[in-house]
């Protein structure tokens, strides 16, 4: 049955959590301003309303809602119990019988695939149950190296449903970088692809997999999940296709386990400047509760709701980046998910930017989202939304991953009323895959402003603070959290004493949040988000610690040292230029840039080839022997050189006179083409 979903919710989320606590609370407010400073003041109250609006159950009491010690020690709802896979699957019975899919996944070859919540839900009682088969207990690891494909959602499900500690890589990384999460966390079970097809290839990983079988030798099982991409036959202890075959009584009867609220859900990577990517742990009752939260700014409803029938949910991600993991949470509303495994862009030999546009026309989608990236190059194609099907039935169009540039977010609007849309709501949010939720972002009722973002989230006590550490209206500070979030990290994995933790996040005001972006926070509440503050790389979303990228420049002979910087800042496209010191008699010649290039991509991934490379004398360093990374982003970013580095802490200030030079240079070739 062809069920059309409505153009848009009869009412906003927001609204009808708003009218909620009206009736079952008895607090209302005359503005979001009141309402959002009211859930960052009494956060026992707020998330405790979070709780019960989205009827979260346990068997067992909370003895209170938060342990309020100072971050990173706050403890949440202590005595509750709770299962990630729980939440999903008990909306599986409404909304099969309103006829609504699970999973509805797309790929370059055009291969569809539906999965009804049944068989869902079948397929993850019988992939936990082959999991405990191979010895998998409560607590465990284990790792995948899967694309954006149906398998890997289902077989995080089933690792959540009996409690094993969940972490994905993405096949677009390279060996170097996947070894260096996986090895930190020890997975006793890798699940993973021989073979991938993206870009118009089908791109062969059993190479890849058997290296990561030799360099992981915690792993004890190795579940293969085989396509037709593969240049040979390897070696595995199961099958995917085997392991998710069971249909019984055990698989008819199975239950989620309950699941303490602090147990460990997942494992991501985010990358500092330094050392291996940091293996941040997150709770499950944690992820649900601020997800749920954030699901109120999203306006994601149920499938099979009356309020927001026929809810179709994509956010274009590989399984490498944390919107991966909100893609996922449409589940847990309800809602179907739809995802497209593949290039955005079609293939080299064949430029597209019109695949997710079809895509999304094809399968009814209600909720678009992507990289901010991927509508500029949308806008840069001279793309004609209009000529890649019906969209009208999107309702909201979803960016993140970098500011979205006030004239993009213009042509979208413009592009989507030709292509006949009733409505555009730009949801443009900003938070991070060290908390797995949002800062900043949407509100339905808002009004929006091309270029910002509409408030600060509920729950998140967000402030822009000056050099001084004072909170700012109107003017560009620090991104700060002064009160905890519940899907703040639990730890990191093998952090001795949370030491890694607290420099990572805590060390420059104790007890309050450093997020390490620029924010503005207006007098309306409207954000923008500027860029990192700190050295961090980010491209299109995904975060890199400048340290692999030196990693693998530095390991070829040729390179004696390196420094990169990533320019991405108020609106503009990320700009990495690479800086390298060659050995004697060597030169920057194209053979050179292309090995350099090379070793990047083949240990991390494409995303994170530099824009431009120059050969240099030296790189400049403080007189510990830091890279100067961040002066040199501030002074291509047009601050002077005398506000950006003290050159009586440089073991080399002669060094910078190649940088003014090159800033200058920079800064005219910047204008110009403006």
């Amino acid at each position: 049955m062809n069920h059309r979903p409505a153009p848009s919710p009869y009412t906003p989320q927001i609204r009808l959590y708003q009218d909620w606590l009206r009736d079952q609370r008895g607090i209302s407010f005359d503005s979001y301003d009141a309402l959002w400073r009211w859930s960052v003041t009494d956060l026992p109250a707020f998330w405790q309303s979070i709780w019960d609006y989205f009827d979260m159950k346990s068997p067992t009491p909370a003895s209170t809602v938060l342990v309020d010690a100072p971050m990173p020690g706050t403890r949440w709802f202590p005595g509750a119990q709770v299962n990630y896979a729980r939440e999903v699957l008990r909306h599986a019975d409404a909304a099969h019988a309103a006829g609504m899919p699970a999973i509805i996944s797309d790929n370059e070859l055009g291969e569809v695939r539906e999965m009804s919540w049944p068989e869902l839900r079948r397929q993850i009682a019988a992939f936990a149950l082959a999991l405990r088969e191979l010895g998998v207990v409560r607590g465990d690891r284990v790792a995948a190296y899967l694309p954006n494909v149906p398998e890997t959602i289902v077989a995080f499900l089933a690792c959540s449903s009996i409690g094993v500690v969940w972490s994905v890589c993405a096949p677009d990384m390279g060996t170097a970088a996947v070894v260096d999460r996986f090895r930190q966390i020890e997975p006793k079970v890798l699940i993973a692809a021989d073979g991938v097809h993206y870009g118009g290839k089908a791109l062969d990983r059993s190479a890849v997999v058997l290296e990561l079988r030799a360099a992981l030798p915690s792993v004890e099982q190795l579940v293969l999940v085989r396509t037709p991409f593969a240049a040979q036959q390897i070696p595995s202890e199961a099958e995917w296709t085997s392991a998710v075959a069971r249909n019984d009584e055990a698989t008819a009867t199975f239950e989620p386990e309950w699941l303490p609220f602090d147990h460990p859900i997942w494992i991501v990577y985010s990358s500092g400047t330094t050392g291996l990517p940091k293996p941040i742990v997150h709770g499950q009752g944690g992820i649900l509760v601020n997800m749920y939260a954030c699901g109120l700014h999203h306006d994601l409803g149920a499938s099979y709701s009356a309020n927001s029938f026929g809810e179709r949910y994509h956010w274009y991600s590989s399984t490498g980046w944390v919107m991966w993991n909100s893609q996922l949470s449409g589940l847990a509303f309800g809602s179907t998910i739809c995802i497209y495994d593949g290039n955005p862009a079609g293939s080299k030999e064949k430029p597209d930017w019109g695949v997710l546009w079809r895509f999304v026309a094809r399968h009814q989608v209600t909720f678009f989202g992507a990289g901010a990236a991927y509508f500029s190059n949308c806008m840069k194609a001279g793309l004609e939304v209009k000529d890649c099907g019906d969209l009208s039935r999107v309702r909201a169009l979803g960016s993140t991953g970098s500011p979205l540039p006030e004239e993009v977010q213009r042509w979208g609007t413009a592009q989507m009323l030709a292509a006949g849309s009733t409505e555009v709501w730009w949801y443009n949010i900003s938070g991070g895959t060290d908390f797995c939720g949002g800062f900043v972002g949407g509100h339905r009722e808002l009004p929006e402003i091309p270029g910002q973002m509409q408030c600060r989230y509920l729950g998140a006590s967000v402030e822009a603070w000056n050099e001084s550490g004072q909170p700012v209206i109107g003017e560009v500070g620090e991104l700060v959290c002064t009160k905890p979030i519940p899907s703040m990290p639990l730890y990191l994995w093998g952090d001795e004493g949370n030491a890694r933790y607290l420099s990572s996040y805590f060390d420059t005001y104790p007890g309050v949040w450093r997020h390490g972006d620029w924010i503005r926070i207006g007098e309306d509440g409207g954000c923008i988000i500027y860029g990192r503050s700190d050295a961090t790389i980010n491209r299109q979303g995904l975060r890199m610690g400048t340290s692999e990228i030196y990693s693998a420049v530095e390991g070829l002979p040729e390179v004696l040292d390196s420094m990169v910087v990533d320019l991405e800042y108020l609106g503009r496209e990320s700009y990495m230029p690479l800086f390298v010191v060659l050995r004697p008699g060597v030169a920057l010649d194209d053979a050179m840039r292309a090995k350099i290039n090379n070793a990047i991509k083949t240990s991390l991934s494409p995303r994170f080839v530099p824009n431009d490379i120059f050969q240099v004398a030296e790189i400049p360093r403080t007189l510990s022997g830091k890279k100067q990374e961040l002066p040199i982003k501030k002074l291509l970013l047009g601050q002077p050189i005398e506000k950006v580095v003290n050159r009586e802490a440089m073991a080399n200030p002669g060094s910078l006179e190649w940088y003014v030079a090159f800033a200058e240079r920079h800064a005219q070739a910047h204008k110009a083409a403006a």
